[in-house]
C-alpha cells in the first residue's frame, strides 16, 4: 500500500541542523551549580551484538514481569518518564519494557500538545489527572519536562514561566515520592547522524511514515537550541 509523503520539499533538504541556539534560549539560573550536563560527551557509537541483545532482553523482561506482578500485588504506585530526541526510540523502549506485563496494571500516556481545556489551567494539571492508582504503573511518553524543552525552545511560554518550572517540577516530583510513588526517569540520546538515518528510514517505509511529520524536521533544525535546553534540564 502506498501512502503520500507529507513533505513538500526534498527530505534531504530538511535534515539540516541549525548553527547555534536561538536568541531566546539563554541558560537559566537553575544550572549554575558545580555539575553541568554535556551531551557531546555521551558515547553514541556503542553497539550490542544481536544475539547478546536478544538474550539480555529476554532475561530482563522476565525480571520486569516479576517486579510488575509484585508491584500490583503490593498495591504500589510507579511513574516512569521517557524523554528524548525525536526518533530516539522512546516508543520502542516502552514496547519492550511492557512486553510481558499484565495490561491491567499499567497505562501508557503519549503526551502531545495540550487541548483548550488543559491550556486554561496550570501546565501540571493534565499530568496530575494521569497519575497511577494503587498497584498501577503510569508511563509517560514525553512529560511535564516539555515545559523546559519544547515550550521553551518554541516560545510557547515566556522565559519567567519556563525558568520557574524547574522548581515547580522538583516540588511536583517530591510530592509524588513523599506520597509513596516511585518515580523513574529516562532520557534517550541519539547523535544527529543516527537521527537523520532514522528520519530517512521512516520516510522511505510506508508503514513507518505515520511516525514522522514536518515538525520533526523543523525541530531538528533547532537542534543546538534543544541541546542547550536539554543540558539545562539535566
Amino acid at each position: 500500500m502506498k501512502t503520500a509523503s507529507p513533505f513538500t520539499v526534498p527530505v534531504a533538504d530538511l535534515l539540516q541542523t541549525g548553527d547555534g541556539p536561538a536568541p531566546d534560549t539563554v541558560p537559566s539560573a537553575a544550572n549554575q551549580g558545580a555539575w553541568r550536563a554535556d551531551l557531546s560527551a555521551v558515547p553514541t557509537t556503542l553497539r550490542l551484538e544481536k544475539k547478546a541483545y536478544n538474550d539480555t532482553l529476554k532475561d530482563l523482561q522476565s525480571d520486569l514481569m516479576v517486579l510488575h506482578n509484585a508491584l500490583m500485588a503490593d498495591k504500589r504506585r510507579c511513574i516512569i518518564v521517557f524523554e528524548g530526541w525525536d526518533a530516539a526510540g522512546k516508543g520502542g523502549a516502552i514496547k519492550r519494557l511492557t512486553a510481558r506485563w499484565d495490561p491491567r496494571g499499567y497505562k501508557v500516556w503519549p503526551i502531545a500538545a495540550p487541548d483548550e481545556h488543559e491550556r486554561a489551567r496550570h501546565y501540571l494539571y493534565r499530568f496530575w489527572k494521569r497519575l497511577p492508582g494503587d498497584g498501577e504503573v503510569a508511563i509517560f511518553d514525553r512529560s511535564w519536562y516539555g515545559r523546559v524543552l519544547v515550550e521553551r525552545v518554541e516560545g510557547f511560554c515566556e522565559p519567567p514561566a519556563w525558568q520557574r518550572a524547574y522548581d515547580e517540577i522538583c516540588q511536583f516530583e517530591k510530592t509524588l515520592v513523599d506520597n509513596g510513588s516511585r518515580v523513574i526517569k529516562f532520557f534517550i540520546h541519539v547523535s544527529p547522524e543516527e537521527q537523520a538515518e532514522r528520519f530517512l528510514d521512516r520516510t522511505a517505509i510506508p508503514h513507518k511514515r505515520w511516525k514522522i511529520t514536518p515538525d520533526d524536521f523543523r525541530n531538528r533544525a533547532k537542534r543546538p537550541a534543544y541541546t542547550a535546553a536539554i543540558e539545562d534540564m539535566l
